[in-house]
């Protein structure tokens, strides 16, 4: 769906979630254009979580996703299955690690996107502690990464890449009118619970997934299924078939940093032409 007309004066962002392997990465490049036209999106941040194959990122996509025009990358807990990012991590400024993670993992805790119409984006990675990997405490963590933050910069996105869903409205809550918006990731499916919280932050449990919806969460179905029933290990292969952009896109007041509006977005190649 369309998203509405943007009024004046105002920035619009938007997250788009876990890209599954070429079919995902593909997507994100192909949209590009509709995105920034259409869909008149100020800055695009996407998750590479699953760029590689299903799990991590390489240089090579990682190079893609910049050349297509991405503005920022946000990662989780598949951060280094491929070991080779670890420099373009600690190196670029447009790639964020989870800022709970502890400070001798490779990478930054947050990043900053200048853009076009002259104002700033932050851009925070944190990891949910509820059946995830043990990691520090993100709530302590968003607030160490706050104060870091440039005063001026009052445009701030949180990508929690999070498996529960009170793990992320807990968070949400605890930064509302603190950041600008709050968007899980993850799971791979989208919810339908979009809204902007009372003190001004945009929320949602998660923005679903870029990838091949005909597919287990981007995998092929048999293998999985196979395994579900007999516990014999396969491997589960990136899928193919229905591949669709998902993201939520949120509009925000650039002088103080409230979000206005939040809406969901998902996008066919069927869906790209102008």
């Amino acid at each position: 769906m369309l998203p509405p007309p943007k009024a004046v004066q105002t920035v619009r962002v938007i997250l788009v979630g876990d890209v599954v392997g070429k079919p995902g990465l593909n997507m994100v490049c192909q949209s590009m254009k509709w995105l920034r036209q259409k869909g008149q999106i100020d800055a695009v941040i996407v998750n590479g979580e699953n760029a590689a194959d299903g799990a991590g990122i390489s240089i090579q996509q990682y190079n893609k996703l910049k050349e297509a025009g991405v503005d920022a990358i946000t990662l989780g807990d598949h951060i280094y299955k491929k070991k080779e990012i670890a420099g373009i991590l600690q190196s670029a400024n447009n790639i964020v690690k989870p800022a709970n993670f502890p400070p001798e993992a490779p990478g930054k805790d947050f990043c900053i996107v200048p853009l076009a119409c002259g104002y700033s984006l932050a851009v925070i990675s944190l990891l949910g502690r509820v059946f995830m990997r043990p990691v520090d405490c993100p709530f302590h963590a968003a607030d160490r990464v706050l104060a870091q933050l440039p005063a001026d910069c009052k445009i701030r996105l949180c990508d929690f890449h999070a498996e529960a869903t009170s793990d992320k409205q807990s968070m949400g809550r605890y930064l509302d009118g603190r950041v600008s918006a709050v968007l899980g990731t993850h799971t791979h499916v989208p919810t339908a619970d979009e809204c902007v919280l009372p003190k001004g932050t945009a929320f949602q449990c998660d923005v679903g997934m870029t990838g091949p919806y005909e597919s287990i969460l981007g995998r092929q179905i048999e293998p999985v299924l196979n395994t579900t029933f007999s516990f014999d290990p396969n491997s589960f292969h990136v899928a193919s078939d229905d591949v669709r952009l998902s993201g939520t896109w949120f509009d925000v007041d650039p002088t103080n940093g409230r979000a206005l509006q939040i809406g969901r977005l998902q996008l066919r190649p069927s869906d790209l032409s102008f």
